[in-house]
């Protein structure tokens, strides 16, 4: 049975895959806290995602284990307010059945998110079977149909941080079909950077987002548009680069000689801007345009 929740206006949901079906693709950034959110939504972005990888070191725990699954929810019921669509990474789904990822996205859906990322790679370095994945991805569509699936294979990715050789683009296609046939909105392949085999597969999706991880000095965004991408996330690029800059910047202060400390400082918010960042948390989203 369909869930009956009282989430967000059905125009939400649609607004949001029009953004996946527009000119240009969706460039989604991805936050890890209330203020990276807030302040990604003033510069504009219309669309927000959320980085588990971010999400759980803040919080200092371990990603890709279900360990930060209540500060996802608790930071995705906050972030929901802010005048943007908002997608939630749930690493593997947050639980071991299909019924239990079912439940978690109907709570995301109550609290005004509209779509979820789900992903099929797993801590020990192995997929989840195909069945069983499939079984989430059908589950969560029959409970909360609005709701927008972008469907994850971590086929590439375990390759790419296990240091292995990518494989063959036939070594995913059995799952991205399986997804679509079992209703993913989207197909997410992290880790895939060869430009023939991105144009490809997105051809054979056809009328299916392709998401595309971007990869700074392998990807530009007009490249991938060239190719047919229609999402490109930011993943935790963000999340880490803030965490370098940081770091930087802190260390400039009593070594001159490292990176330029004036450079490093140059154009921060100040300390009222920051601190108003938390006055876009006061008021629930009520007419914002979002298309």
């Amino acid at each position: 049975m369909s869930d009956t929740s009282d989430g967000p206006a059905p125009d939400r949901h649609t607004a949001f895959r029009r953004l996946h079906h527009g000119d240009r693709p969706l460039l989604l950034p991805n936050a890890w806290d209330h203020a990276s959110a807030a302040a990604l939504v003033r510069r504009g972005f219309a669309a927000i995602g959320t980085t588990s990888l971010g999400v759980a070191a803040a919080a200092g725990l371990p990603d890709a284990t279900g360990a930060a699954r209540d500060g996802t929810l608790a930071l995705a019921r906050g972030i929901a307010r802010l005048p943007a669509l908002v997608t939630v990474d749930i690493e593997g789904g947050f639980g071991d059945r299909p019924e239990e990822v079912a439940a978690v996205a109907a709570e995301l859906d109550r609290a005004g998110v509209v779509g979820v990322n789900i992903e099929d790679g797993r801590l020990d370095g192995t997929l989840a079977p195909l069945g069983h994945q499939t079984a989430v991805i059908a589950a969560v569509k029959e409970r909360v149909p609005r709701l927008f699936v972008n469907a994850r294979t971590d086929t590439h990715w375990l390759a790419a941080i296990g240091g292995g050789t990518p494989p063959s683009l036939s070594t995913a296609a059995e799952r991205i079909e399986a997804y679509v046939r079992a209703g993913a909105d989207g197909i997410f392949v992290p880790a895939l950077t060869d430009e023939q085999d991105i144009g490809a597969l997105a051809d054979d999706l056809g009328e299916i987002p392709l998401n595309i991880l971007f990869t700074p000095g392998r990807h530009t965004y007009e490249r991938l548009a060239e190719l047919g991408v229609r999402r490109i996330s930011c993943g935790s690029l963000l999340f880490r680069a803030a965490l370098d800059h940081a770091v930087e910047l802190a260390w400039s202060i009593g070594h001159p000689g490292a990176r330029g400390q004036a450079d490093q400082a140059a154009g921060l918010p100040g300390y009222a801007e920051a601190q108003s960042l938390a006055d876009d948390f006061t008021n629930e989203v009520t007419g914002a345009d979002l298309t």
